[in-house]
């Protein structure tokens, strides 16, 4: 094996996720879920063989890192089994003065967002919260909840963008990020 390449570039994305990944202060929270926990089934989707509300939870952040223009929110399950994870919330343009999305904030036609906010079209094929919905019997899925601070004001991302794309342009303009997860299985079906 030959040496380790060694270039200026390299050690400055190396420095940019490591600050990335540990935004000193900045948080994520959730009166409705406590992290590490079974969420409740009101959070469940309806359809597809879930029977739930289909509602968002509350989430709060703070201390985002100078510099934040605005955030965006997702929420991944990479415990799906389609070998690619599956989305059930992508939220853009949120307002750098904006801390808290309030409950069923994920309502499909986003009157439930702040101003200038907007969804993403998720893996459900919506744009809006896609609650769980993971197979019954499948041990409990692991739901990240993730706040991003960026650098840009607006993501130009168009209106039938996938969530990969939106993915990209999140990440591509993160300063930082602050996650939670949480669980949520069904029982295997009789």
């Amino acid at each position: 094996m030959g040496s380790p390449v060694k270039h200026p570039l390299f050690a400055t994305v190396l420095i940019s996720l490591s600050t990335l990944t540990y935004a000193a202060g900045f948080q994520l929270s959730s009166p409705d879920i406590k992290a590490g926990s079974l969420m409740d089934k009101k959070f469940e989707f309806d359809g597809f063989g879930c029977s739930g509300e289909n509602k968002s939870p509350m989430l709060r952040w703070s201390a985002a890192p100078a510099g934040t223009k605005s955030f965006a929110v997702t929420v991944y399950d990479p415990d799906a089994p389609t070998g690619s994870g599956w989305w059930h919330w992508l939220v853009i343009n949120l307002p750098a003065d904006v801390h808290a999305l309030k409950a069923d904030a994920g309502a499909i036609g986003g009157a439930n967002l702040p101003k200038g906010a907007s969804h993403v079209r998720i893996d459900f094929g919506v744009a809006g919260w896609g609650g769980l919905c993971p197979p019954p019997g499948d041990k409990p899925h692991r739901y990240i909840f993730t706040v991003h601070a960026l650098k840009t004001n607006k993501l130009e991302i168009p209106a039938d963008a996938s969530s990969a794309l939106a993915g990209y342009m999140i990440n591509a303009n993160a300063l930082a990020k602050a996650c939670f997860t949480a669980t949520y299985g069904r029982p295997k079906a009789k």
